[in-house]
């Protein structure tokens, strides 16, 4: 069974949500994901952007930070969700840096209980070891390698998530100033001064 791999287009006008393309064929994941999958607004990795030691050097993967949102309830495609933010893990994909940021939806059951990555386990048990193994072999049935993950593949803290998001961020402020080469990305025309 093959589920569709939906994402931002990147390159398109307005970065609409649409079925992910490779050389024009569909990419698809090859079963089901249990989580809510998305993207944070407003971040990107930068791919001209080495990476310290932690992450092997990898260069950032041209994308807006991906969240997998851990709560029990599935959301609408599109949907913009208040999240908790609780940790995150580096993966690297074909040599690229690629955050995935754990998150709860702040309306969650234990949104009050979870503030860290340290304790998803006691209300979500194995969620965060199989986020992190789904991830590591969802691109194998394409015969493609296994990604891996810096940090000595241990998910981030709360606190250092938020720093990755704020790097991200400024990363993303600097692509729509212009202060960075936006490639083949669309960016919304710089606004007029007043």
């Amino acid at each position: 069974m093959t589920f569709k791999k939906m994402e931002v287009d990147t390159k398109a006008p307005g970065n609409p949500i649409k079925q992910d393309e490779k050389k024009g064929k569909a990419r698809l994941y090859h079963g089901p994901i249990f989580w809510n999958y998305g993207c944070l607004p407003q971040t990107w990795e930068d791919p001209n952007v080495k990476g310290d030691a932690d992450v092997g050097g990898a260069f950032g993967d041209d994308d807006p930070v991906d969240v997998v949102e851990i709560g029990a309830s599935s959301l609408e495609m599109g949907s913009f969700t208040p999240v908790k933010v609780l940790g995150c893990l580096s993966m690297i994909d074909d040599g690229e840096l690629d955050w995935k940021v754990i998150a709860l939806n702040a309306a969650d059951e234990h949104a009050d209980a979870i503030n860290d990555v340290g304790d998803i386990e006691k209300f979500y048990p194995g969620t965060v070891s199989g986020i992190r193994e789904w991830f590591r072999w969802y691109k194998t049935p394409d015969d493609k390698p296994v990604n891996g993950f810096g940090h000595g593949e241990r998910a981030l803290s709360a606190a250092e998530t938020k720093e990755v998001i704020k790097e991200t961020n400024g990363f993303y402020k600097k692509l729509i100033s212009g202060e960075t080469d936006a490639g083949k990305l669309w960016v919304p025309a710089p606004a007029a001064a007043a």
